[in-house]
């Protein structure tokens, strides 16, 4: 029995992993960071908060591909005429803009660990067309595997890093300090920012069901409801993870120093790994640096992959709820093959046009997930309690509670973002 159980979870295995993946990046490395060296850890409760009132939504995601065998846009599809075009628009607003903070961001970390004098663009050319040969030539096996590789990189290197400060009187140093009130126009704005994307934004729970679709294809084993969570959990819970170990380190290792973060990508990049470096000695740059790099990169393959299939998923469950059939195979591809290209060179176009500080590019992003993140939460809640959701596999009663509440906290906090950001 034991080892039954065993086998379908390692089929299972996959889709919360690379929901981890494209999870660490910015919100982690930058935001978390920030956090711990600007403010101490004064905001703590921030990024449980973020993790917490986005875990039920995300969750949902795994839940429904494993109770039904669909991704979430199937559901949408059931639900009327609100959810599916909603989420498309949603999408098709923020998917190059995404993608183009997180390349920017990824291209300073890269340069900074290799050091060949290229600049940010020359850097994100190279980036998105190493994901892109990687997807075609690894397709949904090779990502899945590489992730679990990266993934387990990253958290060793994060771990290392964590482990060697408490070797230091580090911790003794920034545990004596007061830290600033963060009830500041700037701290507000920063909490904002940073609960956007802590971990992950909610329309990541559309992303993992549908890697958890394509992992049933792949080893033709479909889950139970309780296997498919435990791989969501695993991925959930190690982002978060990493998520506090970059704060920790941002506390211990920069808060007090007096310095504050350029707001230029590889500027931003070299500051971060030099006062680590100054920290902890000079033997820790490549592991710091090389750890950013990963973390960045992860996400960047992460979301390369995930929105053409998401745009092919949306046109196929078009057609499945239209027709009653799936798209034909090599139409499907056709789909996915014109976005896995387009998605790239139009973030490399807003790049290219792009003559800000890569802050502001960060932020517009962030903004545009966040606003977006209570409507499809709802959507989600909606789905999760329909006809559509096998009854055993819906959520049970208290949990519904929490995940109302943890909705409302998210629309007034939203409202709070639009008051502050547009209306003071």
């Amino acid at each position: 029995m034991f080892v039954n159980k065993f086998s379908g979870l390692k089929k299972t295995l996959g889709p919360g992993i690379l929901m981890a993946g494209a999870a660490i990046g910015v919100s982690h490395l930058v935001q978390s960071t920030r956090a711990g060296a600007d403010y101490g850890f004064s905001l703590w409760w921030v990024l449980v908060l973020a993790c917490a009132t986005k875990y039920p939504f995300l969750e949902f995601g795994s839940r429904y591909a494993a109770a039904s065998g669909e991704n979430l846009l199937d559901g949408y599809k059931k639900l009327g005429k609100g959810a599916f075009p909603v989420y498309a628009s949603i999408t098709i607003l923020t998917m190059f803009i995404i993608l183009a903070s997180l390349t920017l961001v990824t291209a300073g970390m890269a340069e900074n660990l290799f050091d060949l004098n290229l600049s940010l663009l020359n850097w994100s050319v190279i980036i998105l067309t190493s994901c892109i040969l990687l997807v075609i030539f690894g397709k949904f096996s090779g990502i899945d595997k590489a992730m679990k590789i990266i993934m387990t990189v990253l958290l060793l290197l994060t771990v290392l890093a964590v482990a060697m400060v408490f070797r230091t009187n580090l911790p003794s140093q920034a545990l004596a300090l007061s830290p600033p009130s963060y009830i500041t126009t700037a701290g507000i704005a920063f909490i904002i920012a940073f609960m956007g994307w802590m971990p992950i934004p909610i329309d990541a729970s559309v992303w993992q069901s549908i890697w958890a679709r394509e992992r049933f294809k792949e080893t033709g084993y479909q889950p139970t409801v309780k296997q498919a969570l435990a791989d969501f959990k695993i991925g959930f819970y190690g982002s978060a993870l990493i998520g506090a170990f970059f704060f920790l380190l941002g506390y211990f290792v920069m808060f007090g120093k007096g310095s504050s973060f350029p707001s230029g990508s590889v500027a931003f990049s070299a500051s971060l790994i030099e006062m680590y470096g100054q920290a902890l000695g000079n033997w820790s740059r490549p592991f710091i640096a090389l750890a950013a790099f990963v973390a960045m990169y992860s996400t960047t393959l992460a979301v390369v992959d995930i929105y053409p299939r998401v745009m092919m998923e949306l046109a196929n469950s078009h057609t499945r709820f239209k027709h009653k059939t799936e798209l034909v195979p090599q139409k499907a591809k056709m789909i996915y093959w014109v976005f896995l290209f387009t998605v790239p060179v139009l973030a490399m176009v807003i790049l290219y046009f792009f003559n800000g500080g890569f802050t502001r590019l960060i932020d517009f992003a962030v903004a545009l997930s966040f606003l977006s993140s209570p409507v499809i939460a709802y959507y989600n809640i909606r789905l999760l309690t329909s006809k559509y959701t096998p009854k055993n596999a819906q959520p049970r009663k208290w949990y519904l509670v929490i995940s109302w509440s943890f909705l409302i906290f998210l629309i007034l906090f939203s409202l709070l973002y639009i008051y502050w950001t547009f209306m003071r």
